[in-house]
């Protein structure tokens, strides 16, 4: 199919949707509120410690299920049990936290909002585009923003627009530092010869999702300004590439610069070296015999390396954190709470959410790695002083021992670091579009 009929159809699905509106979080007026949407109604304007009390009269001596892409819900489950037994010592819950694997979370909530009731009271999700178009869009899962949180960010529950988040992760640019090779521009990561390591994009779409960002025009101009701070032999074999995408960047309905954004894609997906796992990429980033080598991926996992002969945490260098280093970071992508629709239990879903993002404790299964920032302020700060992630490790001279560790925190990576940040409904608007382009890159990737 030519480029011009992708686009044509892309388009026009795009238009049928707009027919239909994003978000869907929350219907019309109360006669058009599911059960569950009129219970997270009331429930937005109590305190935690109101809503624990309904919890426990809701759950005691029964079974919570939730489901997440991360694992570590499982871990939050108790200290919220915990939580609730300071309030009434009596109560008890049992619990199971499921985590599908290779993006099935979506076809396991579709299947289960089938039921009448369903399975699954609550979930933790990632990847905004799909959210939108498959869960929030259908009706499937309903956004609840607690009052403490509401409060925390000085708003109110009706004035937020979109998703609760968990947390932002980010997933940032790290090169192994052992040879003479710097990355001091985020057009080095697309120059001749370049192949970064990377999840591939159809095997965790938040990737694809960051490369729909980067075609926002807050995002192109970014990568044009960066540009033009190249010197001009680095200039000359970038700019036939951007002058090559110009219609394309016309045809998409792109902004102004959203050529850049289109190059910087076309080189990148054309050159990441396909990995299946964050985790195997830092692990060979850190090693020795990885010279001249670097990746994009989640910052955390600088977390699990153990130091040995061969392998340091001190061989690898944050792009971000070099002076005058220009351009993007990294992306970030979040971590979104829900309310199934057919929840069994939409009082304890409610409290458990508030108890995550409105208390320290609730978050710190999550909060105890650098990498991961609470939606919350109150909750954030609290954790900074807890863990002190901005340490890189401290040696007992007062030096830091790890400095690729020592995370910046949030405020930092959104605008030093210039981190791209993924917007679910943008995401959901370009998916047709964009995607289809960034699909006939994908297919004759290699060729």
């Amino acid at each position: 199919m030519k480029l011009r009929k992708v686009i044509a159809l892309g388009l026009a699905l795009v238009m049928c949707i707009s027919m239909f509106g994003c978000g869907g979080a929350k219907k019309g007026g109360d006669a058009e509120m599911s059960a569950t949407e009129k219970i997270i109604k009331e429930a937005e304007g109590l305190t935690l410690e109101e809503l624990a009390k309904k919890a426990i009269e809701e759950s005691n001596g029964k079974t919570f299920y939730g489901v997440g892409n991360s694992s570590r819900g499982k871990s939050a489950l108790p200290l919220f049990i915990a939580y609730l037994q300071t309030i009434d010592p009596n109560y008890n819950m049992e619990f199971e936290w499921q985590q599908p694997k290779n993006n099935k979370i979506f076809d396991q909530l579709t299947a289960d909002s089938l039921k009448e009731t369903g399975t699954f009271a609550m979930t933790l999700i990632q990847d905004g585009n799909q959210i939108q178009s498959k869960m929030v869009n259908t009706g499937i899962l309903d956004t609840f923003i607690p009052k403490d949180w509401a409060d925390a960010n000085k708003t109110t529950a009706d004035a937020v627009k979109g998703f609760l988040p968990l947390q932002t992760l980010n997933k940032i640019f790290e090169y192994n530092n052992t040879g003479s090779k710097t990355y001091t521009n985020c057009w080095d990561f697309v120059a001749e010869g370049e192949h970064g390591l990377f999840m591939d994009i159809d095997s965790e779409i938040v990737g694809k999702n960051f490369l729909y960002m980067l075609t926002k025009e807050e995002n192109a101009t970014m990568l044009k300004d960066a540009f033009d701070k190249l010197p001009a032999d680095k200039k000359s074999y970038f700019q036939p590439v951007i002058d090559s995408l110009a219609k394309d960047a016309t045809d998409l309905g792109l902004g102004a610069n959203g050529k850049y954004a289109l190059a910087w894609i076309k080189l990148w997906v054309e050159s990441y070296n396909a990995q299946t796992d964050d985790g195997p990429i830092c692990n060979t980033l850190v090693t020795d015999s990885a010279t001249d080598q670097f990746g994009l991926l989640v910052y955390s996992k600088l977390r699990s390396v153990e130091e040995s002969d061969s392998v340091s945490k001190n061989n690898i260098t944050v792009a971000a954190y070099q002076d005058g280093y220009e351009g993007m970071g990294g992306y970030g992508y979040c971590h979104y709470l829900f309310v199934t629709d057919n929840s069994p239990l939409p009082w304890t879903a409610c409290a458990f959410i508030a108890y995550m993002t409105c208390t320290a404790d609730g978050f710190s299964a999550w909060g105890k790695d650098i990498g991961g920032y609470s939606s919350n302020p109150t909750v954030a700060a609290a954790n900074e002083e807890k863990f002190h992630h901005q340490t890189g490790g401290n040696n007992e001279d007062g030096t830091v021992a790890f400095p690729c560790r020592n995370d910046r925190g949030f405020e930092w990576w959104t605008s030093q670091g210039k981190l791209v940040l993924e917007d679910p409904e943008y995401c959901s608007s370009v998916a047709f579009t964009v995607g289809s382009w960034i699909e006939m890159l994908t297919k004759y990737k290699g060729e």
